[in-house]
C-alpha cells in the first residue's frame, strides 16, 4: 500500500450475513465513522505513512481511528481471552510448577540421593547452584531470544519452547548426581527464557492498555496457584515410598511429560498475531487490530531499527524496569528455591505439614496480586500501589531476622511474617505491565523487555547464593541482603514516578500550544512503529 492511499473504509467492518439488524446499523454507523475519519484525513494531510507500517498490519488497520462499541470490543476481548489469555495462564502455571518441583523435592530426597549433603547432614551449596544455573543461561540468551521473538510467529515459537522444556524436566529423574543435574537445568533454563518475553510482546499486541494489568496479573498469578496445587500434588508424591523410582523422580518425570503434552496443544490452538489468526472472521481481526490503536505502543513490526536501539539505551525508563525486576526477583528467587527449607528448617514444620503449608503461600500471592490490580484499576495508580505492597515486606523481613524462634506461637507469627515478605512480588507483576504499556516501537520494545529480562535472570541467579548454608536456618545475611533490595527498590519507584509525570506534562504543554502531533485524536501514526520518545500523542500509565 502507498503512502497516499487511504484504505477502503468499507473493508474495515463488512457485515456478517447472519447479524441481526441492531448489528447491522451498529455496523454500518462504525463503517460511516471510518469514512468519515478519512475524509478528515484527505482535508488536513493528516495520513499514516504506510511505509513504516508492518505490510500485515497495513492490510487490517484503517487509516485513521475508529470507535468500537463497548460491547462489541467486550466481545472481542472475550475471543481472544478463549484463544490467548488461557494458554498463557496454562503456560506460566506449569512453568511455575515446574521450577517449584526443585524446592518441593529438596526435601523429598533429592539432595541425598544426588550427593548434595554436608557431612553434618545439611544441604549443601551446590544445591545453590540449581537454580542460579538456570538464570545465569537466561542472561546470556536473552537478547537473542528477543530479537528472535520479534522475527518469528510467536505461538508457534512459544509452542516449541514448551515440548522442549517438558522433555528436559523429565530427564530430572535420571540425573544420579550434580553435574547431570546442573546441564538439565541450564537446558532448562534455555528453553523457559523464551516465555515471559512472549507474554510481554502478546498482551501487548491483543489487549488495550486499560486490559494489560490484569492480564499480566492473571498469568503472573500462577505462581501462587503452584504453590496451591502443587504443594498438593508434592505431598501426593511423597506419599511413594517404593518402586521404581524415587517421589522426587516420579514428581518430575509428571510435570515433563505433562509440559510436552501441552506444548503440542499450544502449536495447534493459540494463534501468532490478530493479523494472522484463522480461528477469526476477517471482520474481526479488521477490529482486534483497530482495538489496540490506542495503544500506541505498536502491534508489529519486523525491521531492525538501529536509531531504537540507541533510545531504549538512553531512556531511564528501561533501567527503572530493569532495577525493578532485579530488587524484587533476587529476594524471591532466594525465598522460592529455600522455602521449604526455610518453613521446616527455621520454623521446625514436619515436611508433610511443609508441603501443606505451601498452599496458604500459594492463596496468599493470589490475594495480593488481585488485590494490587483491583487498586491499579479503582484508582489509576500503579507506582503508589507497588510503593504500599513493599511496605508488609519490610515488616516481614525485619521480623524473620529478631523474633526468636522457640514456642509454638512463635513459630506460628514467623510463618505469618514469611509470608507477608512476599507481598512485593505486586511490584514484580504491575512492573512488568507497566513495561507492556508504556514502550513503543518494536525494536526498542525488543531491546528493554531483554534488558529487563537479563536483570530479572541477574536478580534471580543471585537470590539463592546470597542464603548461605554455614548461616542455616536462619540466614540472616539473606533477609539483611533483601531489605536493601526493598530499600533500593523503593527509591527507584519514586524517581520513576517523578519522570514519568514530568514526561506527561511537557507533552500536555505541547498540546495545549497549538502542537498537533501532541493531541491527534484521530491517533492517525499509531501503527508506524514510532517509539514512545518520538511519539508526541503518547502518554506514559504510572
Amino acid at each position: 500500500m502507498s503512502s497516499t492511499e487511504v484504505p477502503d473504509p468499507d473493508i474495515v467492518q463488512p457485515m456478517r450475513p447472519h447479524q441481526d439488524d441492531d448489528m447491522k446499523r451498529c455496523s454500518m454507523a462504525e463503517v460511516e465513522r471510518a469514512r468519515s475519519a478519512a475524509e478528515d484525513i484527505d482535508e488536513k494531510g493528516e495520513r499514516p505513512d504506510y511505509g513504516k507500517v508492518d505490510k500485515e498490519v497495513a492490510k487490517y488497520s484503517s487509516a485513521a481511528r475508529i470507535e468500537i462499541s463497548p460491547e462489541e470490543s467486550t466481545r472481542l476481548r472475550k475471543l481472544i481471552d478463549r484463544r490467548v489469555l488461557v494458554v498463557m495462564i496454562t503456560t506460566y502455571f506449569l512453568q511455575a510448577i515446574d521450577k517449584g518441583t526443585l524446592s518441593f523435592s529438596s526435601i523429598m530426597g533429592l539432595p541425598k540421593d544426588t550427593g548434595m549433603l554436608t557431612p553434618d547432614g545439611k544441604v549443601s551449596q551446590d544445591f545453590s547452584w540449581l537454580t542460579t544455573c538456570i538464570y545465569i543461561t537466561i542472561l546470556v540468551v536473552e537478547y537473542p531470544q528477543n530479537y528472535i521473538l520479534a522475527r518469528v510467529p510467536v505461538a508457534k515459537y512459544l509452542g516449541f519452547s514448551i515440548i522442549a522444556w517438558g522433555a528436559v524436566l523429565a530427564c530430572h529423574a535420571v540425573c544420579k548426581n550434580f553435574v547431570g543435574l546442573v546441564v538439565v537445568r541450564t537446558l532448562l533454563g534455555l528453553f523457559e527464557s523464551a516465555c515471559q518475553p512472549a507474554f510481554v510482546i502478546l498482551s501487548a499486541m491483543w489487549y488495550k492498555r486499560e486490559e494489560q494489568a490484569s492480564r499480566v496479573t492473571y498469568w503472573y498469578m500462577m505462581n501462587g496457584a503452584q504453590q496451591i496445587v502443587g504443594g498438593l500434588l508434592a505431598y501426593c508424591f511423597t506419599l511413594i515410598t517404593d518402586g521404581p523410582l524415587k517421589s522426587w523422580q516420579w514428581l518430575f518425570l509428571a510435570y515433563g511429560i505433562i509440559s510436552v503434552v501441552f506444548g503440542v496443544f499450544v502449536l495447534w490452538w493459540m494463534p501468532d498475531s490478530p493479523m494472522r489468526a484463522k480461528c477469526f472472521t476477517e471482520e474481526d481481526k479488521h477490529l482486534m487490530v483497530e482495538r489496540v490503536r490506542e495503544n500506541q505502543t505498536g502491534l508489529q513490526n519486523r525491521v531492525f531499527k538501529k536509531e531504537q536501539v540507541w533510545d531504549a539505551l538512553t531512556d531511564p525508563q528501561t533501567w527503572c524496569y530493569a532495577g525493578i525486576q532485579f530488587t524484587t526477583t533476587l529476594p524471591t528467587s532466594g525465598l522460592g528455591a529455600f522455602a521449604n527449607l526455610i518453613i521446616s528448617g527455621n520454623l521446625g514444620f514436619t515436611n508433610l505439614q511443609t508441603q501443606l503449608l505451601a498452599m496458604v503461600l500459594g492463596f496468599y500471592i493470589i490475594i495480593v496480586l488481585l488485590g494490587s490490580v483491583w487498586l491499579v484499576k479503582k484508582f489509576n495508580q500503579n507506582i503508589l500501589t507497588m510503593l504500599g505492597f513493599v511496605i508488609p515486606s519490610f515488616v516481614g523481613t525485619i521480623l524473620l531476622m529478631t523474633v526468636p524462634n522457640q514456642s509454638f506461637s512463635q513459630h506460628v507469627g514467623l510463618l505469618i511474617s514469611y509470608y507477608i515478605t512476599l507481598s512485593f512480588w505486586a511490584a514484580q507483576t504491575l512492573g512488568l505491565s507497566m513495561m507492556s504499556r508504556n514502550v513503543g516501537g518494536q525494536t526498542k520494545k525488543s531491546v528493554v523487555v531483554a534488558t529487563n529480562f537479563i536483570f530479572w535472570s541477574a536478580g534471580n541467579a543471585i537470590g539463592p547464593q546470597v542464603f548461605l548454608s554455614r548461616e542455616a536456618p536462619k540466614y540472616f545475611t539473606a533477609f539483611a541482603t533483601h531489605l536493601g533490595c526493598y530499600a533500593l527498590l523503593v527509591l527507584i519507584l519514586l524517581y520513576f514516578r517523578f519522570y514519568l509525570t514530568r514526561q506527561n506534562k511537557k507533552r500536555d504543554q505541547l498540546a495545549a500550544a497549538g502542537v498537533n502531533e501532541a493531541r491527534d485524536e484521530r491517533l492517525a501514526h499509531a501503527f508506524e512503529d514510532l517509539t514512545d520518545r518520538e511519539n508526541p500523542n503518547f502518554r506514559y500509565v504510572y
